[in-house]
């Protein structure tokens, strides 16, 4: 980093009452997972808080969990580079959020199968090896997804605070928050995670609203538009127009990926429905969480928008239009994803900001908590425990999923130090999620509602996820699907297509193999 990216950053309102208002929340997160640590005895107790959450604790620690750090950096990403375009991801979410609450869609049969896991559903409908296959991949593409986690949500914290001048701070606050996470996680397990999410959407709501409202006051909402309108033009503000950054296939892409997958298929989400006391409850819960996920992207989305038209159209941030948008052909100082926190940690008094940063580092939390108490609990129940041939006791299970948790951290750690890919965030965790989702989304629907899907069929069907692997940056570059500088690269395929296509393939596959082979003894549930 530069000494005048260095020197940007550190003008911010962020002091010392801020620090301490930050340290009081964490030590309070802490003391949650300490407290509820004796509760968590059973894998039921530790991965789904003894199904016993009502719709109205299920919306807020859903909505704690899918608003997460990463989904504010990653959105507020979006917002800066496509303006009121980003827009449509968001009206995308809540409108298939809605429906699948009105209509229980795939969530409301696997809650009345009350299975823990969305590989366990793959034994009681397919069978055993279909589970496993279906884990192995879950989890391949759920860390890699995360992959970046840490090292986006500590991006926000040194953006925001301005420690950025301290030699490799950017490390040290993700080991930091790292350490954090692992403590309350390993110890309480979902009914820790439960609770802190509770506590966080509370936190995160009030900070998220005030922050708006500040940057509307700030800036002026005529500014707001006229900004966007000289620095994108259509393109900031309808995403079907070339040079949006969007199009029609993205936008088709993400009513899966925003919308079904969302709150539907990926399992950071479902285990929040298979935790529900009810099927009632878990329509309850989605219908009105369909309002959050729609703000879960409106509101970073103008973060984003707010922060472009500072640092384009307003004097107060002038000395950053340099950092952020260098001449062509030449890369910026500071990426992008720093220019929302810079943003609000020069707009927000103080206090307020300490408010504001404890509810990103709740929002850090709840997310990570989650995934790893998730894809932790996948390989312990739906790959070690089907493929253990002697009993494995409640008391092991528990034990090898508090491993699995300081492994996955570790791994998190390092792969946010050393992976270098040019994509954005949302498109990265989009290509990631893909290996397990495209295929989960078809054999999840055709197991659930057509009964002649069989075990051949969902094999392959799993299988053509691994295709998404091509949207990966340096794998496009590396079979010739990308090439060019990072900024001006010349992509063969994009994400969204790659997407498309994989998703067309796994309905194809797993059709073909159910007819060419069916399961006779086995029907839909």
């Amino acid at each position: 980093m530069t000494e005048a990216a260095k020197e940007a950053l550190s003008q911010t309102n962020f002091g010392t009452i801020d620090l301490v208002i930050v340290v009081v929340y964490l030590l309070f997160s802490l003391a949650i997972g300490l407290m509820v640590k004796r509760y968590a005895g059973s894998m039921t107790n530790y991965i789904g808080a003894g199904r016993k959450v009502g719709p109205w604790l299920g919306i807020a620690t859903m909505t704690g969990t899918e608003l997460g750090l990463i989904t504010v950096m990653y959105s507020a990403q979006k917002g800066f580079t496509g303006g009121f375009a980003a827009f449509h991801m968001a009206l995308i979410a809540g409108v298939v959020t809605l429906f699948v609450g009105l209509t229980g869609f795939i969530v409301g049969p696997l809650r009345r199968m009350r299975v823990l896991t969305i590989p366990e559903f793959y034994e009681k409908r397919f069978s055993k090896p279909v589970r496993v296959l279906g884990g192995i991949l879950l989890v391949l593409a759920g860390v890699l997804n995360m992959g970046l986690f840490l090292k986006i949500g500590s991006q926000f914290i040194v953006g925001v605070t301005g420690i950025a001048s301290e030699s490799a701070a950017l490390n040290w606050v993700m080991v930091g928050l790292l350490v954090l996470v692992l403590a309350y996680t390993t110890l309480g397990g979902m009914i820790s995670v439960v609770l802190t999410d509770y506590v966080q959407f509370v936190v995160l709501s009030f900070g998220m609203l005030l922050a708006s409202c500040l940057a509307i006051s700030h800036l002026g909402w005529e500014t707001i538009v006229d900004g966007v309108t000289t620095q994108l033009g259509a393109a900031g503000f309808d995403p079907t127009v070339e040079g949006s950054g969007f199009g029609w296939s993205y936008i088709f892409w993400q009513i899966i990926l925003a919308g079904f997958v969302g709150c539907a298929v990926w399992p950071t989400a479902v285990a929040r429905a298979l935790a529900m006391e009810s099927e009632r409850a878990v329509r309850i819960q989605y219908s009105w969480s369909s309002v959050s996920f729609t703000v879960r992207f409106l509101l970073p989305y103008f973060w984003g928008i707010c922060a472009l038209v500072f640092i384009t159209a307003t004097p107060a941030g002038e000395d950053l239009k340099a950092l952020f948008f260098a001449p062509e052909g030449e890369q910026a100082p500071l990426e992008n994803l720093y220019a929302m926190p810079v943003f609000l940690g020069r707009i927000v008094p103080p206090v307020l900001l300490g408010i504001l940063v404890a509810g990103m580092i709740a929002a850090f939390m709840s997310t990570h908590d989650s995934y790893f108490l998730t894809w932790s609990s996948v390989i312990t129940q739906d790959i070690v425990a089907p493929l253990k041939r002697k009993p494995f006791s409640t008391k092991s299970r528990v034990r090898l999923t508090r491993i699995l948790i300081v492994l996955m951290g570790g791994y998190v750690l390092y792969w946010g130090i050393f992976y270098k890919g040019s994509q954005d965030i949302w498109d990265y965790m989009g290509v990631t999620g893909g290996i397990y989702f495209t295929g989960a989304f078809v054999v999840l629907f055709l197991g659930i509602y057509w009964k002649r899907t069989s075990s051949l069929g969902a094999t392959l069907g799993l299988c053509s996820g691994l295709l998404m692997l091509f949207g990966l940056d340096p794998l496009q570059r590396a079979v010739g699907l990308k090439s060019g500088p990072k900024d001006d690269a010349v992509q063969i395929l994009t994400e969204a297509q790659i997407g498309l296509i994989t998703v067309g393939i796994a309905i194809a596959l797993t059709v073909l193999g159910s007819l060419l082979k069916p399961d006779t003894e086995r029907t839909a549930s």
